[in-house]
């Protein structure tokens, strides 16, 4: 342990800081370790993790940062090996929880788009590794980088049977009969309600996973693990909510069920049937 903190020493030393105490846990670090230390400059967060998926955070901050979104990013202060230095932000009052501003500013951040859905390197999930290698079509990056690996990935531990994955093989080769191709926004691909905080200077997003795909991959996590009030929704949409938002949103609903299968086991199992079935009976 003291050759780790050697690190963080290091780390935050490059950074033009000095601590000024302990590490103190803080609740909520279901992958990772997280703290917050007192330093000469005030308070940051500090997390410790595998090093890989700490690199893809730290890169998927700062590209939310550089998005000009409106949204709070936490700055990143330093990332080296098992350690992830953060700015730390000030919660704000429950009564000051605007969610019309997480709608406007996560609108803007999906307005920037690139030419390819995926990321230039993959990232992690929570636990689960994140393929991003990129593909021009949409329909074939939910196909082959987010449902089939994490079909197969499930079938194989047993968490369902052959009947379950043929109809989600299914209904993830079948996406091109409905769902038409979209330029790819940025997102910041894991989220839940967990990783929107609402501080003193506004809505924030930590913890990200970030690529570029549909711009509903984050709002139908959001629905599924939160569900925003009416005032996001009003202002995420700005009065053009798609006619097929009701099925984009079950379909891209079906990876983080499947994640959550993954992780936590066959209590998502039912979850990810009711989807299913949902995205079944539009075809009827």
């Amino acid at each position: 342990m003291l050759g780790k903190i050697s690190v963080l020493d290091d780390l935050l030393e490059a950074a033009g800081l000095a601590s000024r105490g302990r590490l103190q846990p803080l609740g909520g670090g279901d992958i990772a370790a997280v703290y917050r230390l007192a330093t000469d400059a005030g308070d940051v967060v500090v997390k410790s993790d595998d090093p890989i998926r700490l690199a893809g955070e730290a890169e998927g901050l700062q590209a939310l940062a550089a998005a000009n979104s409106g949204l709070v990013v936490p700055e990143v202060l330093g990332q080296q090996g098992e350690w992830l230095v953060l700015e730390a932000l000030e919660m704000a009052p429950r009564r000051r929880r605007d969610e019309a501003a997480l709608g406007q500013g996560l609108r803007r951040l999906h307005a920037v788009t690139g030419e390819a859905h995926g990321w230039p390197r993959d990232n992690a999930c929570g636990r689960t590794p994140q393929p991003n290698a990129p593909l021009s079509d949409g329909r074939a990056f939910q196909r082959e980088r987010r449902l089939l690996p994490l079909v197969d990935a499930c079938y194989t531990r047993g968490l369902m049977d052959q009947r379950l994955r043929t109809r989600l093989e299914a209904i993830a080769r079948g996406l091109e009969a409905w769902l038409p191709d979209a330029p790819a926004s940025l997102v910041h691909g894991d989220l839940w309600s967990g990783n929107v905080l609402f501080t003193a200077r506004g809505p924030a997003i930590i913890d990200p996973a970030v690529y570029r795909h549909y711009p509903e991959v984050d709002l139908a996590m959001l629905t599924l693990f939160g569900a925003p009030g009416d005032a996001f929704l009003e202002a995420y949409w700005n009065g053009s909510t798609p006619a097929d938002w009701p099925r984009r949103e079950t379909l891209f609903q079906l990876y983080p069920l499947l994640n959550h299968l993954l992780l936590f086991g066959g209590g998502y199992r039912q979850s990810v049937e009711r989807a299913v079935a949902r995205l079944e009976a539009y075809q009827d």
